[in-house]
């Protein structure tokens, strides 16, 4: 029991370091943030935030396999569901939109520091090793489109590039503070729009 305890505070722990690094990277830039910021936030000594991750590069990598699971496992249950096609597109445009508004520094991960800092990913993030959770759900999501008749059957990457275009591009004029309104009231046009276009 004792041991079971033990091993809930550490990861308590490690997912706070997580969400700490997240936030400061996203912020401030991966170069700009060092393991002591990161410390120091926490009231962390350094050499105890290395017992959790024993490199910045390696912290960078498990934050987007964490993104990855977090956005993954809310797909997941959309994908469970007994919705129609265009119910569960709807859910998972409004999902992407609610974590860009609610915790921005999530999706501003994806586009400030994964993308622009990819010779950090290069080695252990190849193709989409380190996304495997999001990926799989959003290809999960179009096989369950086409076997129902609802998509075309068409390359996986054609598809996902629009989707991920798409809600990337909103995410990126969001958090320039160029929308009209609220990023979630866009909801049901985008979700209309990409299924327009990936429709038979």
């Amino acid at each position: 029991m004792q041991s079971d305890t033990r091993s809930t505070a550490k990861e308590r722990k490690r997912e706070a370091i997580i969400r700490e690094a997240l936030e400061q990277f996203s912020k401030r830039g991966y170069y700009s943030t060092t393991i002591p910021d990161i410390a120091s936030a926490l009231d962390m000594s350094v050499g105890n935030l290395y017992n959790y991750f024993q490199s910045k590069e390696i912290l960078a990598r498990e934050i987007l396999r964490y993104i990855s699971r977090y956005l993954g496992n809310r797909i997941k249950e959309i994908n469970e569901s007994e919705e129609t096609t265009k119910e569960k597109l709807f859910k998972i445009v409004d999902i992407y939109f609610k974590t860009a508004s609610k915790e921005p520094e999530m999706i501003d991960y994806f586009l400030r520091v994964y993308l622009s800092n990819r010779e950090v990913f290069q080695e252990e993030c190849k193709g989409m090793t380190c996304v495997t959770e999001f990926v799989a759900e959003i290809m999960i999501f179009f096989e369950n489109g086409v076997a129902r008749g609802d998509l075309k059957n068409q390359e996986f990457f054609s598809a996902f590039g629009l989707f991920m275009g798409y809600l990337g591009g909103m995410a990126f004029l969001n958090g320039e503070e160029i929308l009209p309104k609220e990023l979630q009231e866009f909801s049901k046009d985008v979700s209309e729009n990409i299924y327009n276009a990936l429709k038979i």
